[in-house]
């Protein structure tokens, strides 16, 4: 039970930072909260995971894939009511998107597949099996999302900065 929890702190440690950059390139709404509740699974589940380091990297992105489906489909059956303004309450702005300006923009631009592939690709550092995996499509569906993307983001990115 210890060594459960003390592996599940590690996951976190490790992992926590990607899963959110994953859950803020698309879009996810709250994307804290959905991170919270990744790892209230992972915390409640680990007991059952076999498999060494890449294979917890692969569950956990497989978690927060299905939450973030969850949360697509949540959000389609029930949109949120419209906000009221909120007084400033003083709290703390939230923290700064850690990826440049530019490539937030040029993320935006591709479709949420070609979003997801490149960023469980190269954000999760995970493999074309574990991406064919995680979002049910074939490793050659994945090479050709990430394949049109990684050209979209080219384009995109390029017309930022002029002198390329």
């Amino acid at each position: 039970m210890a060594a459960d929890r003390t592996r599940a702190a590690h996951a976190y440690h490790d992992l926590a930072p990607a899963v959110l950059g994953y859950l803020r390139a698309l879009h996810v709404r709250e994307p804290e909260d959905v991170l919270g509740e990744v790892f209230v699974q992972v915390v409640r589940d680990i007991g059952r995971f076999r498999g060494d380091d890449a294979a917890l990297r692969r569950w956990v992105f497989s978690i927060a894939h299905n939450r973030v489906m969850d949360t697509h489909r949540r959000f389609r059956r029930r949109p949120p009511p419209m906000l009221q303004p909120v007084l400033d309450t003083g709290a703390a702005p939230p923290p700064d998107d850690p990826f440049a300006p530019e490539l937030v923009a040029a993320l935006a631009t591709l479709s949420l597949d070609q979003r997801e592939v490149v960023v469980l690709r190269f954000v999760a550092d995970l493999s074309l099996e574990a991406v064919a995996r995680i979002t049910g499509r074939t490793v050659g569906a994945v090479k050709a999302l990430q394949h049109r993307a990684l050209e979209s983001l080219e384009r995109a990115i390029s017309a930022y900065s002029p002198e390329r």
